[in-house]
């Protein structure tokens, strides 16, 4: 199979993050017998530093052009006082918006070899796997009008949160199809006691649900919702909600089951998928060769399921990283007291390794039962 795939290393640790990922890649094409297409483009505060643009038009067109993206990350405090149109972040909505992608999907699992990770008891997080499902094209991130204006000392600033029946139906959609391959369960998540939008959306939500008979649908009010998600995390299946409570909630998710930088995530919906680490650029910590690799790792097996259709790779790929995990690879984030800290590039290594012997495991068990 033809991986043709682009790659957007993006500003502060996205590049360290993104080499183990594509090494990891063509381990995966090289093991399984894929043929491996790769163009790297600009995107963010890179984009903007080479041509004052952060998504520059060549970009765009390569990803409309590719299987899958694959993005490490997007922001630099080198721009923060430039308009909102020439900041790093509005090249990571923008190409969100390109490529359509609606539905975020960013899971939350807890692996068994990181319970001194978790801020919680290893009894409240053991066994939590979590599917936050993420509205990503609506809300107060698009909606507008959008401004601030007035003058010093006096001004006023507007945000316009906003969803149309439409949106809210097919990410809905989304959540209920995905439940019904988990666990059944669908917890909607809103503010319905004092948003508009929130009450159409849990309208909305609970038609939807009427299609899925099989899939329970409970809702929960985005404060309630935050409290149980670190008192009961193993109760949660799919999480649906908007995307500015999706950005919270996935961001605490991703303590809950031990680091940040665990955390991948696939933006889908559109002709083209975008796979990237929910952690952000850090750059307190770009270039120092500390940066945990395994949340664009981790995105990399979700584009392998989500976008290219190959479950065994996936599979291998998540298995690697699990491999590693139980041997006690840790990078900084998850060292804590116990264990040594190891590079970006010696995790990447090492689950490159992983995913080699994986496979070769996986291919030998298919030859023995033909």
């Amino acid at each position: 199979m033809l991986l043709k795939l682009t790659i957007l290393p993006g500003d502060g640790i996205g590049p360290e993050v993104t080499e183990q990922a594509v090494l990891v890649i063509q381990a995966v094409a090289e093991r399984f017998e894929h043929q491996l297409e790769l163009q790297h483009q600009l995107i963010g505060g890179a984009a903007l530093a080479a041509v004052n643009d952060p998504l520059p038009p060549e970009t765009i067109q390569a990803c409309l052009s590719s299987s899958a993206v694959l993005l490490g990350a997007v922001g630099s405090p080198a721009f923060d006082h430039n308009p909102g149109h020439l900041r790093p972040e509005a090249g990571l909505l923008r190409i969100r918006r390109e490529l359509g992608a609606y539905a975020n999907l960013r899971p939350a699992v807890f692996f068994s070899a990181l319970e001194d990770c978790s801020p919680l008891r290893a009894e409240v997080v053991r066994g939590t796997d979590i599917m936050i499902v993420r509205e990503l094209l609506g809300g107060a991130y698009f909606g507008q009008p959008r401004s601030i204006e007035g003058n010093p000392g006096s001004r006023v600033a507007v945000n316009t949160m906003r969803y149309g029946e439409s949106e809210i139906e097919r990410i809905a959609r989304v959540a209920f199809d995905l439940a019904e391959k988990r666990k059944k369960r669908v917890l909607s998540v809103d503010k319905a006691n004092v948003l508009e939008c929130s009450r159409l959306w849990r309208e909305v939500v609970t038609r939807i649900g009427k299609d899925y008979p099989e899939v329970k649908l409970a809702h929960q009010y985005v404060d309630s919702a935050a409290m149980l998600l670190v008192q009961r995390p193993a109760d949660f299946d799919v999480v649906l909600t908007e995307n500015m409570f999706g950005d919270i909630l996935s961001d605490q998710a991703g303590g809950v089951v031990g680091s940040l930088g665990l955390l991948a995530s696939a933006s889908v919906g559109g002709p083209v998928g975008l796979y990237e680490p929910v952690h952000g650029s850090a750059p307190d910590i770009a270039g120092k060769g500390i940066a945990n690799p395994l949340g664009a790792i981790l995105s990399v097996a979700m584009m392998l399921r989500h976008s290219l259709q190959l479950q065994r790779e996936a599979a291998c790929v998540e298995s690697a990283v699990n491999h590693v995990l139980q041997h006690g690879a840790r990078t900084a984030d998850l060292a804590g007291k116990t264990h040594a800290a190891i590079s970006t590039t010696e995790m990447g290594s090492r689950v490159v390794n992983a995913v080699k012997l994986t496979a070769a495991q996986a291919l030998q068990a298919e030859k023995s039962l033909r």
